[in-house]
């Protein structure tokens, strides 16, 4: 008696975790349709190219600030910066030729795989985004990525006003803690794994 108790309430928490982890799932899944990611590249990996790809960076995320100003969705977001694309790769450029670099930059929107990262007040799950890549040079250097839309990188957000553009169920993801959360992992396991796939 006391082993089929046992047994029912095993399969009863299996049941509940299953849940809870499919229920986790789609809300990553909500969180990245509604986000556009920032990467950008290094020419290479010499001090000088790492730090001409965070000065561009910097130029990028002020640039979609304005871009983006009024937008209310990562689909409003994109149709805004498309248009932009030459515009912003010449600002990139120009802060290149002002610090004695010489190098093109490619910009393109598209989508990118990204690894389960924590940020400083949030968390975005592992999964396929739409992002805005930004090619320095050969782009052969370290990369750096962050959220463009919502301006979650920018210095001058808060974590309150950041979180507004989020609904109660993607708030739940992207503030809870990677180191506590092993669902993120299961969940970066498993886009990998899809993403593998589809290729």
């Amino acid at each position: 008696m006391k082993k089929k108790i046992l047994v029912l309430v095993f399969l009863f928490v299996l049941a509940f975790g299953a849940v809870s982890l499919a229920r986790f799932a789609q809300d990553c899944a909500e969180v990245r349709s509604d986000v556009l990611r920032l990467h950008v590249v290094a020419d290479s990996d010499t001090e000088q190219a790492q730090r001409l790809k965070l000065l561009v960076r910097d130029a990028l995320l002020e640039t979609g600030k304005r871009v983006f100003d009024g937008s209310v969705t990562a689909n409003d977001a994109v149709a805004h910066i498309t248009p932009q694309i030459e515009q912003m790769e010449q600002t990139a450029q120009a802060v290149l030729r002002e610090n004695g670099c010489d190098d093109k930059v490619k910009i393109t929107v598209q989508k990118e795989f990204f690894n389960t990262r924590a940020y400083e007040h949030f968390t975005m799950p592992a999964g396929v985004y739409t992002a805005v890549r930004v090619n320095i040079g050969q782009a052969k250097g370290h990369n750096w990525w962050c959220v463009m839309f919502p301006p979650l990188c920018l210095p001058a957000v808060s974590r309150e006003e950041a979180e507004g553009y989020f609904t109660k169920s993607e708030k739940r993801v992207i503030t809870a803690s990677p180191q506590y959360e092993p669902r993120f992992k299961i969940v970066e396991v498993v886009e990998k794994i899809k993403n593998s796939l589809s290729k």
